[in-house]
């Protein structure tokens, strides 16, 4: 695989962010929510990109000393190539440089390849947060609450 470059997202990256988030998630964000994100003076969101395409996201927001994982995903052709540990890598250096204390985010409880990959950065689990997350089948999904403290 060539070069995968970490860039802050654009307006001109929703269209590819959006097509990644119905690719990776049951019920995905629209793409006026990612507009907004753009917008909002909390947020930070990154792009991975290999050969100028956009591959790969993470969003976060950041608040006063502490840093929230909003979402990350990777194009399903992209998967297991590096980058959302690039994407989580290059987050965690901006949080560095932002003075955060610490980080937390929450994690799908059957997503155990995203829960090694955090587990992989020193977060740790924190607890559970019961009916989290909604299928599209109008069932839920308990999140489990992972921190890192700087």
């Amino acid at each position: 695989m060539t070069q995968i470059k970490i860039e802050k997202m654009t307006f001109d990256d929703l269209d590819d962010v959006y097509k990644i988030d119905k690719d990776s998630f049951p019920i995905p964000w629209s793409k006026s929510s990612f507009e907004e994100e753009l917008k909002n003076m909390l947020a930070t969101y990154l792009v991975a990109r290999v050969d100028d395409k956009v591959v790969g996201y993470i969003g976060s927001w950041m608040i006063i000393d502490e840093c929230h994982i909003m979402n990350i995903a990777v194009h399903s052709q992209y998967r297991r190539n590096g980058i959302a540990s690039k994407l989580v890598k290059e987050l965690l250096t901006n949080c560095n440089e932002h003075g955060i204390s610490y980080i937390y985010l929450e994690v799908r409880c059957n997503n155990f390849s995203a829960q090694k990959l955090y587990e992989k950065f020193g977060f740790q689990s924190d607890g559970i947060r019961k009916g989290y997350y909604k299928n599209p089948d109008g069932t839920y999904d308990d999140a489990i609450l992972m921190t890192k403290a700087f």
